[in-house]
């Protein structure tokens, strides 16, 4: 179907002209002879077009049209009067109550066609684009749930992150400070231990305590501000790694067996993640381990690096509920970077702490 048309007026003639034209041309047309019968037909079934005579009696043509632009459910359909008065007063008033177009009596066919359908033209246009509007709103309300909901997940992750920056502060001050305090604390248990049986020695064991406790106390000081810093502090992983082994030296009097081949070049957060992990596990075994061996290994590969750090002191059982705060940062760190880490001890045969770092750069 074309289109539903609706015939005003009070002329069977016109009424019959009219309908033949245009159901022949494949329209669906009713007709009716007043005004008032136009409105409740109009209500009942609103049609597509309305083809309204203007002088009627009773209700003229005016009176329907501003009728129907009255009321908000009849407001949008379009119009055409059809008179046989051509003045130019009669096409103001006409278009002045919203009509649509306007024709003149007696009617030419090709012309009454072709402003019929240009008016259906129209309103299917309209139509179209009162549905696109309707799906632009629906898209905007979905968009603006999408950016409520994105703005809560960010809330969200923001939140997630303050804990995990919260946490990664932790480890780096445990694993800094708590270096620190464990040489300290061997420092003074010795020279104590000397101070009655050769005390130049306990004063010299004293005096390197009190550079320790210097230290930890800048460490305090300073740990927010240097907590994003370079924990190499600008040098390169096989320096640092250096560095720890000759403290943990001077602090334990083991001299750990270190075999380094970083031929393959590393990204900063591999570095970082490496060197935290052999500090923390020399500071373990400094703490509980009484081992007499350490050896450490650290070799690179095209895809990372592969690191073990082993020792032959008393041991312990990963799984238990005891296990420090240390070996949970290096597991944190390591699957921060995607890596493996696995620790290999129990009771009486040492601890080796293997891990497998993928070379990849996301950060500390």
């Amino acid at each position: 179907m074309k289109g539903d048309i609706l015939i005003v007026d009070d002329t069977l003639d016109n009424l019959r002209l009219l309908s033949a034209m245009l159901a022949e041309q494949g329209y669906e047309v009713r007709s009716v002879v007043n005004g008032s019968t136009a409105l409740m037909g109009i209500q009942a079934q609103p049609p597509d077009l309305v083809l309204l005579d203007i002088t009627m009696p009773g209700m003229d043509g005016y009176e329907v049209c501003q009728r129907l632009r009255e009321n908000s459910e009849t407001q949008e359909i379009p119009v055409i009067f059809i008179s046989a008065l051509n003045e130019a007063i009669d096409k103001i008033r006409a278009f002045a109550v919203g009509g649509a177009d306007f024709i003149t009596k007696p009617f030419q066919v090709e012309e009454v066609l072709v402003r019929v359908e240009h008016q259906l033209k129209l309103c299917r246009l309209n139509q179209q684009l009162q549905e696109q509007n309707r799906r632009l709103q629906t898209t905007e309300e979905d968009l603006r749930r999408a950016l409520g909901q994105e703005r809560a997940l960010n809330q969200r992750i923001e939140e997630m992150a303050a804990v995990e920056e919260r946490n990664r502060i932790a480890r780096d001050i445990h694993d800094s400070l708590g270096h620190l305090l464990v040489a300290l604390n061997v420092q003074l248990e010795t020279g104590l231990t000397l101070w009655t049986v050769d005390l130049d020695r306990a004063y010299s064991f004293l005096t390197e305590a009190k550079q320790l406790g210097s230290q930890a106390l800048q460490a305090v000081r300073q740990s927010v501000s240097n907590i994003r810093s370079d924990p190499l502090q600008g040098q390169l992983l096989e320096s640092a790694i250096v560095k720890l082994t000759d403290e943990f030296y001077l602090t334990a009097g083991i001299l750990p067996d270190c075999s380094i081949d970083l031929s393959h070049p590393l990204s900063k957060a591999v570095n970082h993640v490496a060197y935290r992990i052999v500090q923390e596990s020399l500071t373990n075994i400094c703490k509980y381990a009484d081992a007499t061996i350490v050896q450490i290994r650290l070799q690179t590969t095209s895809n990372g690096l592969s690191l073990v750090v082993k020792d032959n002191g008393k041991g312990f059982y990963p799984s238990e509920p005891s296990v420090g705060y240390g070996l949970r940062g290096m597991q944190e760190r390591t699957a921060a970077v995607g890596g493996q880490l696995n620790i290999d001890s129990s009771p009486g045969n040492g601890c080796c702490i293997c891990a497998e770092l993928p070379n990849v750069e996301i950060g500390r």
